[in-house]
């Protein structure tokens, strides 16, 4: 059975065309990841899976119920930890993941203790008694996992969950996701860390202006690809990275500039020419096989942030 089912989605705001027609299917118990550059369509896609916005055309179904007919029944089986935050600022964290879990009519007793559990889990028993503004971002991106989580869904959608979070941190929610998997949860994600899509997914689709572009395992995506990865790693950040490197596909983070190309030998000693005649100090230089990263950047052109 498919968890969920997209077919021949679309939405136009304000006359621009944010999706072209998304058809897409998971299945239960999968690990989906959902990549894409800004504004390709993905949170548009996830606010209308959720009922947050509504479709113009196309059908979106949770467990082959209807999202707008069956909508007590899908948004039950469906918890979302988003990006923002807009809980009430002024209760401490237990009393708000036991509101969240009497929206979903849980009783009190299993509600304490799902509450009890996730605060475990997901190391937030210190800060029970914290209000939301009192909370550091990875504490933050705890909670919003653990409030998509108190009701017991099938279904998981993570919006970005380890944007903004340190390393450490990071690997700790990566381990946690792969167990929530493994106990047959199926889990939507949405991120700008390749090496974590890469790293979790069964599957992924890739979306670029409102359309699927691609979609498999990453296995069988990087299979497909014939390109090779050039990563540069600066001894501070640069600036200018747009107007010397127009020529190539790269994406960037922070000192690190992975390109795409078809011929390394030929496009590194360009690429280390161009840096080092704009004044980029390099510190070392790394040449692989095609990964995620490079299929997403083969195919959109653009980097993911």
């Amino acid at each position: 059975m498919h968890a969920i089912n997209i077919k021949g989605l679309k939405k136009t705001y304000n006359g621009t065309k944010a999706l072209k027609g998304i058809n897409m299917e998971i299945a239960e118990g999968e690990f989906f990841g959902l990549l894409g550059p800004n504004g390709a369509g993905k949170t548009t896609t996830i606010n209308i899976l959720t009922g947050l916005v509504r479709k113009d055309e196309g059908e979106t179904m949770i467990f082959n119920r209807d999202t707008v007919n069956d909508y007590r029944f899908t948004r039950k089986q469906v918890g979302i930890a988003a990006q923002e935050f807009t809980q009430d600022w002024f209760f401490p964290l237990d009393k708000l993941l036991l509101f969240q879990a009497g929206y979903y009519g849980i009783n009190k007793k299993d509600a304490t203790d799902l509450v009890e559990s996730l605060l475990e889990r997901l190391g937030l028993q210190d800060k029970r008694n914290a209000r939301i503004r009192q909370l550091s971002g990875g504490m933050k991106r705890r909670f919003q996992i653990a409030k998509a989580l108190v009701h017991d869904p099938k279904i998981l959608i993570l919006d970005e969950p380890t944007a903004g979070v340190d390393v450490e941190l990071r690997h700790e929610l990566w381990e946690y996701f792969s167990d929530l998997h493994k106990e047959g949860k199926t889990i939507l994600l949405t991120t700008h860390y390749i090496e974590e899509a890469e790293l979790l997914c069964d599957k992924v689709a890739i979306i670029d202006s409102g359309k699927v572009i691609s979609k498999g395992s990453p296995k069988e995506l990087i299979g497909k690809d014939s390109v090779s990865g050039i990563t540069v790693f600066l001894s501070e950040v640069f600036d200018d990275s747009e107007n010397v490197l127009n020529s190539f596909t790269y994406n960037k983070e922070d000192k690190r500039l992975h390109f795409t190309t078809q011929n390394p030998e030929n496009d590194m000693p360009k690429i280390i020419s161009l840096l080092s005649s704009a004044g980029a100090h390099i510190q070392r230089i790394e040449t692989d096989k095609a990964s995620l990263e490079d299929v997403f950047l083969n195919l959109t052109g653009k980097g993911i942030n």
